[in-house]
């Protein structure tokens, strides 16, 4: 079993860019840019404990600002749960980490996605 513990510096400029992008647009209050921003630092971060914790935190603070009950109910268990699942590597890959997604289910990472992590993670 292979432990996943630290991100590879080359992929975490490209994880940090999406966590900066996401609060950009929170501040300029685009809301759905900002998800776009936090779902995609989700599928670059899901498999270090970290950077997968880091997120979900994100996203429960998101959903308490947009008063998303749904959201924020659905971050609980990931946030508390996601990290552990990192660290194991048993993640659903893609998951983009919402709560309008079921925490188990592996999603499909698009060509650009795909490009940044096997190119920053070798």
């Amino acid at each position: 079993m292979k432990f996943y513990y630290k991100m590879p510096k080359s992929l975490k400029v490209h994880y940090k860019n999406e966590m900066a992008n996401a609060s950009m647009a929170f501040r300029a209050r685009d809301c759905s840019a900002c998800w776009y921003h936090l779902e995609r630092a989700h599928i670059l971060g899901q498999p270090y404990p970290m950077q997968h914790t880091a997120v979900h935190w994100s996203m429960l603070c998101f959903g308490f600002r947009t008063k998303n009950l749904h959201e924020i109910v659905g971050q609980l268990p990931r946030l508390l749960f996601g990290g552990v699942k990192s660290f194991v590597g048993k993640i659903p890959t893609g998951n983009t980490g919402g709560a309008n997604v079921s925490a188990l289910k592996p999603k499909p990472i698009s060509e650009e996605l795909k490009n940044v992590i096997n190119t920053n993670t070798l």
